[in-house]
């Protein structure tokens, strides 16, 4: 195994997991997750970091896909802890391996800005969910301001080879209204403590239309 690769397995899913559970973040998750309701399908569940946000007593079922078997592990643990079954595979958003219609509601949390096609993965996305289905997301990306994204653009090339490929500079909710979503803007913002050029964030609930 070249250092790559024994990076990617071994030290970059600690990485993404560690940076992905900090306060300020569980905070917004906590305002997201609990809205999932029905049949829920969770894209990039890797580490089950949401899991205890999840309301039990509104969820069916629940599944999820993640393309790091490492961080599968922790999603399986977290279920188990939650009490609950759960259908998690390995896969990518790209090929979503469950039938058309299958879901009530899709989470999405920091996982857009590591894709690697992300419109392919709104198609994905909108194909999975029932008709008035919802895709509640959070997710970082390309901040309003100029100078913010310059750095963001300048820091890019290196942070995409260090933190499993994640952008800084994806659009969020104009993408999924150009997807085929009907988008609600549940809030947006630079998170606290958290570097500019990675920390501007938006969440909200992305509602499937014909």
């Amino acid at each position: 195994m070249g250092l790559a690769s024994w990076y990617e397995a071994n030290i970059m899913p600690r990485l993404i997991a560690c940076a992905c559970s900090q306060g300020q973040v569980m905070k917004r998750r906590a305002a997201v997750v609990p809205l999932a309701r029905g049949d829920v399908f969770e894209l990039g569940c890797g580490g089950g970091i949401n899991h205890e946000f999840y309301n039990r007593d509104a969820i069916t079922s629940y599944a999820g896909i993640d393309p790091h078997e490492g961080l599968l592990e922790g999603t399986r643990a977290a279920a188990r802890t939650k009490g609950w079954a759960a259908d998690l595979r390995q896969g990518r958003g790209e090929a979503i391996p469950f039938a058309d219609e299958s879901f009530d509601c899709v989470v999405c949390t920091f996982t857009l800005c590591s894709v690697e096609d992300p419109a392919q993965v709104m198609r994905e996305m909108r194909r999975i969910l029932r008709p008035g289905g919802t895709a509640l997301f959070l997710e970082h990306g390309r901040a309003p301001d100029p100078q913010v994204r310059g750095w963001q653009g300048r820091i890019e090339p290196v942070w995409k080879r260090l933190a499993g490929g994640c952008h800084l500079t994806r659009p969020i909710a104009t993408a999924l209204s150009g997807a085929g979503f009907a988008v609600e803007r549940l809030g947006e913002g630079y998170t606290p403590k958290a570097p500019r050029f990675a920390g501007w964030m938006k969440w909200g609930v992305a509602r499937k239309v014909d």
